[in-house]
């Protein structure tokens, strides 16, 4: 029988005193170099809780050194790093994921394009331009076939190119575009008004993701799909669009992904308004007509051709999983989560060779073995606690999709989850920036713990750019599991607002996806104990209680979730 998901004031009192106990007994780890500043009096800050796991800095250094070889999957960087979680988890004294083995084997499929032409636009009175790869326009398949040609494919433009009947919203509607292109603006409609009536206004919905579009745009035939590219509304510059390797991974399937666009990429805003202009418009002009939901796709006199040739490789990657068994509900099960993997080695870089992940995501598996230290130091909870470290998550979230279509513990016993995708390095934080604010039964949860960090918890100050659903939790939400994205946020309790704000933006200009993101021994790394000890808190409590958290009413995954734990025993 399910219970309903309730907080008492004597539970909630006793959680805090715990947490507050806790804060004393876990710095005896084993010694490492103390972060910075960390012998602050707290009595001058009002911080607490700035130590969790001694160990934390050191896990953090060695996952994202040179060692690993920037974690692509299915290289040497892997093994490195796959072998050292698998000897830090047998150290820990976690049971192993299936068979004596913390690997749980990924089926992927490597789709590397080794040759790109220009992509040509010609019209009937012989004009023809060539969009060049990489500077105008970015192209790939996600079909598992060596050679992709379109040709001479009709050019649309569809808008936002989305079709939501809950918005009452189509932006296909009486269109069809089997075997023609379509041109795409990025994000949603409610982000360009930022008209909280119109979607959500300036939160992104998955609407607006450009991995919604592509889906769409097969759904509707297209054969080529290409998104005009705007830093604002993409949340990230062309240099991280034509700067990553352009390999794709794909979910090895036996259909080889036919029910994808023939091929999907990216147009620069220049090459995009030089396309307009020759159609005797503007992107400007005809941005503004995408907003309304009577907007009627426009035909260009372009016809689009490309041709890719690819190399496929099979291949095999990891996930990495172990877990202590509960002493009284081991089949029920609270997840922790963090993806491994980075983007590797590109020879082709005439400097830094080595694409670390410091922050993206070192940091977030260097949190999951302190957390796993913790649990495993006692006492036992008495529901199981998994620590999964997942993969292929820069290649489209495929370790967490896998996991989710073939998990280690039923879906409808798994209580709730906590995704760790980039750790704070700025510092201890006010605010506990929770990413897909008001979704869930888990917010009041971490408020009380946070609370008693002298701290608060607060919506992501740029919703606009949909981190919610760019990282490994969203696979399990989707099949209705509540899971809780949090960090700490922007509110530095030493510097203020507009320095903290300043951080987040310099991460995403200058090493977001780059080969800067390398381990700091500079990083004041108390914020991210800060948020160790949340997340522990927060874990700890659902491990060892009866409740079944959901996600709150009017949410796309509650109906899910209702079906899902109805079929319960």
């Amino acid at each position: 029988m399910r219970r309903q998901f309730t907080y008492r004031l004597a539970a909630a009192t006793a959680s805090v005193a715990a947490c507050l106990l806790l804060a004393s007994c876990v710095n005896h780890q084993a010694a490492v170099p103390a972060d910075s500043n960390a012998n602050q009096p707290a009595a001058q800050t009002g911080l607490v809780q700035t130590e969790f796991n001694r160990n934390f800095s050191a896990y953090f250094q060695r996952i994202a050194s040179d060692e690993m070889q920037g974690r692509a999957p299915a290289t040497q960087g892997e093994e490195n790093t796959v072998r050292y979680l698998e000897q830090q988890f047998a150290r820990i004294g976690l049971t192993p994921y299936k068979d004596g083995s913390y690997r749980q084997p990924v089926p992927v499929m490597q789709i590397d394009p080794v040759k790109v032409s220009a992509l040509t636009l010609s019209t009937d009175a012989g004009v023809k331009r060539s969009l060049t790869y990489k500077t105008d326009m970015m192209a790939w398949s996600t079909r598992m076939q060596k050679q992709i040609d379109v040709t001479d494919s009709e050019v649309v433009f569809v808008g936002y190119g989305i079709v939501a009947p809950e918005y009452n919203w189509n932006d296909y509607a009486g269109l069809d575009v089997k075997g023609k292109t379509v041109v795409i603006l990025v994000n949603d409609p409610g982000y360009a008004t930022q008209d909280p009536a119109l979607f959500t206004g300036n939160a992104m919905t998955y609407y607006g993701r450009w991995t919604y579009k592509y889906e769409e745009a097969a759904r509707q035939g297209a054969a080529m799909a290409l998104i005009v590219h705007e830093t604002d509304a993409a949340s990230y510059g062309w240099n991280v669009v034509a700067g990553t390797s352009p390999i794709r991974f794909e979910l090895a399937a036996e259909h080889k992904n036919m029910h994808k666009a023939q091929v999907e990429g990216w147009l620069s805003l220049q090459a995009a308004e030089q396309l307009f202009a020759q159609n005797g418009t503007s992107l400007a002009k005809l941005r503004q007509q995408a907003l309304s939901k009577d907007f009627k796709p426009v035909r260009f006199k372009q016809r689009a051709s490309i041709s890719i040739s690819n190399n496929l490789r099979q291949l095999t990657s990891n996930n990495v999983i172990g877990y202590i068994e509960g002493t009284e509900q081991p089949d029920e099960a609270v997840i922790y989560m963090a993806h491994w993997d980075h983007f590797g080695l590109d020879f082709s870089r005439p400097d830094d060779k080595i694409f670390n992940g410091a922050q993206d995501n070192a940091g977030g598996v260097a949190a999951l073995l302190a957390l796993a230290e913790q649990f495993k130091a006692g006492p036992a909870p008495k529901r199981s606690v998994a620590f999964l470290a997942v993969t292929v998550e820069e290649r489209g979230l495929l370790g967490s999709a896998w996991y989710a279509n073939n998990p280690l513990f039923d879906l409808n016993k798994t209580v709730a989850g906590i995704n760790m995708d980039v750790i704070n390095v700025y510092g201890p934080m006010r605010d506990v920036m929770v990413f897909g604010y008001g979704s869930s039964e888990l917010e009041p949860v971490l408020s009380r713990y946070a609370k008693a960090q002298n701290r608060y918890i607060a919506p992501e100050p740029t919703p606009q750019d949909g981190f919610y659903y760019r990282s490994d939790h969203f696979n399990l939400a989707k099949k209705g599991v509540p899971m809780l994205y949090a960090r700490g946020g922007i509110d530095s309790f030493e510097h203020g607002k507009d320095w903290g704000l300043k951080q987040r933006q310099r991460y995403v200009s200058d090493y977001y996806h780059k080969v800067t993101d390398e381990f700091d021994p500079e990083w004041d790394l108390r914020g991210a104990q800060q948020d160790l000890f949340l997340y522990f808190q927060v874990g700890n409590e659902l491990a060892n209680s009866n409740s079944w958290p959901n996600w709150l009413e009017g949410k796309e995954f509650k109906a899910v979730r209702d079906k899902s734990l109805s079929s319960q025993p």
